[in-house]
C-alpha cells in the first residue's frame, strides 16, 4: 500500500507541479489570476487527440503545445493585458475564456469520452506495485520539464528577469527590466507548462469537456498553500496536494469521490489559518 501511494503520488505530483508552476509564474509576473489555466491544459489534451489522427505522436504533441501557446499569448494580448489593473474584471474574463474553450470542445468533439492511445503500453513492477509504463513515462517527462523550467528560471538572464519581476516589480523596472516583456514571457511559459501537463496526462486519462474543473481547484489550493507568487511554494503545494489526494483515494472508503474535496478543504484551511501560505508571499505588498 505504501509503495502504491509513493509511486502514484510522484506521478500526480509531476502533473500538478507543472500546472502549479505555470499558474504561479503567470500570477507572479503578469499579476493575473488566470482561471483559464487548466482549460489550456484540457485544450492541449484534445489537440493531441485530434492531431494524432493526422500525424505521429511527436509532431502532434509539438503542434498541440504551439497551438495552446499561441492561444494563450493572443488572449493575453487582446483581453488580459489591457485589463490587468482591474482584478475582478480579469477573473471574469478568464472564467469566460475557460467556458468558451469548454464549449468549443463540446462543439467540435461532442460530450463523449475520448481517449489517446498510450505511447508506451504495458506495465512494470516498481517497489512491488504494478505500474503502467505510460505513467512512469509521464513522471520522467514531468521531472525533465520541471528541471528545465527551473534551470531556465535560475540559470539564465531571461529567468533572472522573470524572477526579479515576480519578486519586486518596482525594483525590476528600476533595473531596466521591461515588465511588459516579462509578462509575455511568463504567460507564455505558464501556458506551455499547462500544455505539457495536458500532453503528459492525455494518454492516461479520459478526455471530456469538463476535465479542467478539478485540476483548477487543486492548482488554486497548491499556490495558496505555497504562497501566491512563490514558485518554490507552488511546487511544494502541488506535491502536498498530490500525496493528500492519493492518500484519500487509497485509504478512505469511497475516496475516489472525495479527491476534489481534499483540495477544497486544504484551500479553506489555509485561507483561514495562514492566508500568506507556507512561504509567506501572499500579502507582501500590503505589508
Amino acid at each position: 500500500m505504501l509503495a502504491a501511494i509513493l509511486v502514484n503520488g510522484l506521478v500526480l505530483s509531476g502533473i500538478y507541479g507543472m500546472l502549479a508552476l505555470g499558474f504561479a509564474l503567470t500570477y507572479g509576473v503578469a499579476r493575473i489570476l488566470n482561471l483559464a489555466h487548466t482549460a489550456f491544459y484540457m485544450a492541449a489534451a484534445y489537440a493531441l487527440f485530434f492531431f494524432l489522427g493526422l500525424l505521429g505522436f511527436a509532431p502532434a504533441a509539438l503542434l498541440s503545445a504551439l497551438l495552446v501557446l499561441g492561444l494563450a499569448l493572443l488572449a493575453y494580448w487582446l483581453l488580459l493585458e489591457p485589463l490587468k489593473e482591474y482584478e475582478a474584471t480579469v477573473l471574469i474574463v478568464t472564467i469566460v475564456l475557460a467556458l468558451l474553450l469548454q464549449e468549443g470542445i463540446l462543439l467540435l468533439f461532442g460530450g463523449h469520452f475520448r481517449s489517446v492511445p498510450a505511447l508506451l503500453p504495458g506495465f512494470l513492477e516498481v517497489l512491488g506495485v504494478r505500474v503502467a509504463q505510460q505513467a512512469l513515462l509521464a513522471l520522467l517527462f514531468a521531472g525533465l520539464v520541471l528541471l528545465l523550467a527551473w534551470a531556465l528560471l535560475k540559470g539564465t538572464r531571461l529567468g533572472l528577469g522573470i524572477r526579479a519581476a515576480a519578486q519586486d516589480q518596482e525594483a525590476a523596472e528600476l533595473l531596466g527590466i521591461s515588465l511588459s516583456r516579462a509578462g509575455y514571457w511568463a504567460v507564455g511559459l505558464g501556458a506551455l507548462l499547462a500544455a505539457l501537463a495536458g500532453l503528459a496526462v492525455a494518454p492516461m486519462a479520459t478526455l471530456e469537456p469538463h476535465m479542467w474543473n478539478a485540476p483548477l481547484l487543486v492548482v488554486l489550493a497548491a499556490v495558496v498553500l505555497g504562497g501566491l507568487g512563490s514558485l518554490p511554494g507552488a511546487l511544494l503545494g502541488a506535491v502536498i496536494l498530490a500525496f493528500a489526494e492519493v492518500l484519500v483515494v487509497n485509504l478512505l472508503p469511497g475516496g475516489a469521490f472525495l479527491r476534489t474535496a481534499v483540495a477544497l478543504l486544504i484551500l479553506v484551511l489555509v485561507l483561514v489559518l495562514r492566508p500568506e501560505g507556507l512561504f509567506g508571499a501572499a500579502f507582501a505588498e500590503e505589508r
